[in-house]
C-alpha cells in the first residue's frame, strides 16, 4: 500500500518547472515521497493524511552539498564560539577524538532533523574522523531514521 499525504490549499507553490509557475491555492498529492499531483480539489481517494497548507510556502526541497555532522554535538562549547580556525580545531578535536558510535549517530540524527526542519531535502556529509569504531553506516541510520535523502562520503584532511 502506497503512503499517501494531500497539502490542502497551499498559500504558494513554488514549482520550479520549466515554465516557473507559482501556483496560489493548490492541493499537492504526495505518494511515496514523490510529488504526485498538483491541483485544486484534488480527490482525497488514498490519502491516509490531510494536512491545511494554509498560510505556508512549499518549495523543491533545498540540497545541502557538504556538511560534517558530527560537529553538530559542538556547536555551542564555549571555548570555540569565537575561536579562530585552528583555535577552534585545538579545542574541539579532542572531544571529537572521544567519540563513538553512538555519539556519531546522536549528532547526525540532530544535524539532519535540523537540516529537514529548515527545508533542506538532501544532504552530503563528509566524515574524516573515525575514533572508537565509529562507521560510516553510524550516519547512516541516522539519515534512515529522520527521512532525508542522504549521500555519505568518506572525507579526508
Amino acid at each position: 500500500m502506497s503512503k499517501e499525504l494531500i497539502i490542502r490549499k497551499a498559500e504558494f507553490i513554488i514549482t520550479m518547472d520549466d515554465e516557473k509557475r507559482e501556483l496560489e491555492q493548490h492541493d499537492l498529492r504526495i505518494s511515496n515521497g514523490e510529488i504526485a499531483e498538483i491541483g485544486r480539489n484534488i480527490s482525497s481517494k488514498g490519502a491516509i493524511e490531510e494536512i491545511s497548507g494554509r498560510g505556508c510556502l512549499i518549495t523543491p526541497g533545498l540540497v545541502n552539498t557538504h556538511h560534517h555532522l558530527y560537529q553538530t554535538l559542538t556547536k555551542a562549547v564555549p571555548m570555540a564560539q569565537n575561536a579562530m580556525l585552528f583555535d577552534w580545531l585545538k579545542t574541539l578535536y579532542p572531544i571529537w577524538g572521544q567519540f563513538g558510535p553512538e555519539e556519531m549517530y546522536q549528532s547526525a540524527l540532530l544535524g539532519l532533523a535540523e537540516l529537514a526542519l529548515s527545508g533542506c531535502s538532501l544532504s552530503a556529509d563528509h566524515l574524516y574522523i573515525y575514533p572508537d569504531g565509529v562507521r560510516l553506516e553510524d550516519t547512516i541510520e541516522a539519515a534512515n531514521e529522520v527521512g532525508i535523502r542522504f549521500f555519505q562520503s568518506r572525507g579526508s584532511m
